[in-house]
């Protein structure tokens, strides 16, 4: 029986590879098929997007438009109700200090916490943090659980 390891190409002879700068006399000798001198002709060689030979290119050309807020606006670091139930036992306190020292929240915490309305919250526990939503707030009041607004730390 016939194996894949067996067959051959028949129809064509293979296509012999091109050594490139081996001299003048080998068609792609001199400048190895690169034309002339500059960077693009070395080895290694990776333009450089956007790059225009040295010329300004054109995004320093066109001017700036608009603005945004995204340079700086500090990201708020989010915890569910249901990861305090998980995380917490009754009559402890939920602040910054706590939910580092349980790895809930980064070490670096510039927007401060919010506390998210998702999950359920059944235990008494003191909770205070820089923002809250509206769901988490009335899930709180529901239980009657204390929160605590804390301002922002500047810097």
């Amino acid at each position: 029986m016939l194996n894949l390891s067996q067959l051959t190409n028949t129809s064509r002879p293979p296509k012999k590879s091109r050594r490139i700068g081996r001299g003048v006399g080998s068609k792609r000798g001199g400048h190895a098929g690169r034309g002339g001198k500059g960077d693009s002709h070395r080895a290694g060689y990776q333009k450089r997007f956007g790059y225009e030979g040295g010329q300004v290119p054109l995004y320093r050309k066109l001017p700036i438009r608009g603005f945004t807020r995204g340079t700086f606006v500090k990201p708020v670091t989010e915890v569910t109700l249901s990861m305090i139930e998980t995380y917490y036992k009754a009559g402890e306190t939920v602040n910054e200090e706590s939910l580092r020292e349980k790895r809930l929240i980064p070490r670096r915490n510039l927007g401060g916490i919010k506390i998210l309305g998702s999950g359920q919250l059944t235990k008494k526990v003191k909770i205070e943090v820089h923002h809250i939503t509206e769901g988490a707030l009335a899930k709180l009041n529901e239980h009657k659980i204390s929160f605590t607004k804390v301002p922002l730390a500047k810097g």
